[in-house]
């Protein structure tokens, strides 16, 4: 815990435009420690507000890597977001970087050295402009929501589809089947909790579709799929909107890495369609809404059409089968593993989780010809 004392002398390091005045807690931060800083005005009455979040090193072992790859990648956006006569500010995340007098000569040496401060205690700070007058939604829950939702990611890859600079791989395997294999098969060796017995049926689930998923991942490895920037968490939480229902900008950028655009695309309409909770005990509540897909992939077209190339096109409907796979394949491993890695709060709610993703999964499928077709059509 810290003192507010302790944050205001933290957020004193950043450059920020005005002096901090107070720090409040923001959000119930999951993964990192989100609080909000307002700043006394200044002579004009200009008082900005900006966002201070300790970074969970235990998720995120390489905060220097990942802060880079937030910069580079914002910076290119705000070039883009200018050259067009937007508001960068606006319209994209502005990181607020170290106040140079505030720096040892070490942290000046560093890449990125200035983008965040790491504290007496080994934690690690960053600090962003807070955009005045946006709102978030917790749920798509309408058709034209999800358009939105696929809009603002559509647009967010259309402005970074000619970005060609390195990324840091800040978490390890994401998204990479083969690697999550590797995991799977240690699970199953291990069999840490010794409940892998009573599991035949959902071992078969995985075991029946691997030759399947590692194809297409062949796919990303040998560069058919291109290699892009992509986001990692596009939850319609992670869109800020303005206050008359358009797209401001695409935030929490701390899963940006390099992969295949896809995964973006397939995580967003595993949680966009499903027409049931990812934890739903009652299978005969989940399912993909068709509906959704078409609302979301006609917002995600609208902005991504001219730079998706052939390949990508025709695996996009089958991106949102493997993310959903490996969802099901995740919470299966961390049942059998005794569910280390998410939180639960009962002894089975992985083996639920895996079953409710896994109906979603076959959801999916059968309508997979229906999710081709919608694709090709909002292609023309």
């Amino acid at each position: 815990m810290y003192t507010e004392q302790e944050l205001l002398e933290i957020i004193s390091r950043f450059a920020t435009a005005s002096e901090a005045e107070s720090i409040k807690a923001m959000g119930p931060g999951f993964i990192n420690d989100t609080l909000i800083v307002t700043t006394r005005p200044d002579a004009t009455g200009h008082a900005p507000k900006y966002i201070l979040q300790r970074k969970n090193h235990n998720v995120f072992p390489d905060v220097p890597g990942m802060m880079n790859n937030i910069a580079l990648v914002t910076e290119h956006l705000r070039r883009k977001v200018s050259g067009r006569g937007g508001d960068p500010d606006r319209e994209v995340l502005k990181v607020i970087r170290r106040k140079p007098e505030s720096m040892s000569e070490e942290e000046k040496a560093a890449t990125g050295g200035d983008l965040y401060y790491k504290d007496n205690k080994g934690n690690y700070w960053a600090v962003c402009l807070f955009i005045e007058g946006s709102v978030t939604y917790e749920k798509a829950d309408s058709p034209a929501l999800a358009y939105k939702g696929g809009e603002a990611i559509g647009k967010f890859q259309s402005m970074l589809a000619d970005f060609t600079l390195p990324l840091s791989e800040t978490i390890r395997g994401f998204h990479n089947i083969r690697w999550r294999f590797r995991q799977w098969e240690e699970s199953l060796r291990n069999d840490a909790a010794g409940r892998a017995s009573s599991l035949k049926e959902e071992i078969g689930w995985i075991e029946s579709r691997k030759k399947e998923m590692l194809a297409f991942w062949e796919l990303v490895e040998n560069g058919t799929l291109p290699t892009r920037v992509t986001h990692n968490d596009t939850k319609i939480s992670n869109i800020l909107f303005d206050k008359d229902g358009n797209v401001l900008c695409v935030i929490d950028l701390d899963t940006c890495m390099s992969s295949t655009s896809l995964n973006d695309f397939g995580d967003a309409i595993r949680s966009y369609t499903n027409t049931g909770a990812e934890d739903d005990k009652d299978l005969s509540r989940v399912s993909m809404s068709m509906e959704m897909f078409r609302a979301y992939t006609a917002g995600y077209l609208s902005q991504r059409k001219d730079t998706l190339c052939e390949s990508e096109v025709q695996y996009l409907a089958f991106s949102a089968l493997y993310i959903t796979f490996e969802q099901v394949l995740r919470f299966l491993m961390d049942y059998i593993d005794g569910d280390k890695y998410y939180k639960t709060a009962y002894p089975e709610h992985n083996l639920v989780r895996t079953r409710a993703q896994y109906r979603l999964l076959r959801s999916m499928e059968e309508q997979y010809a229906q999710m081709q077709a919608v694709v090709r059509e909002l292609m023309k």
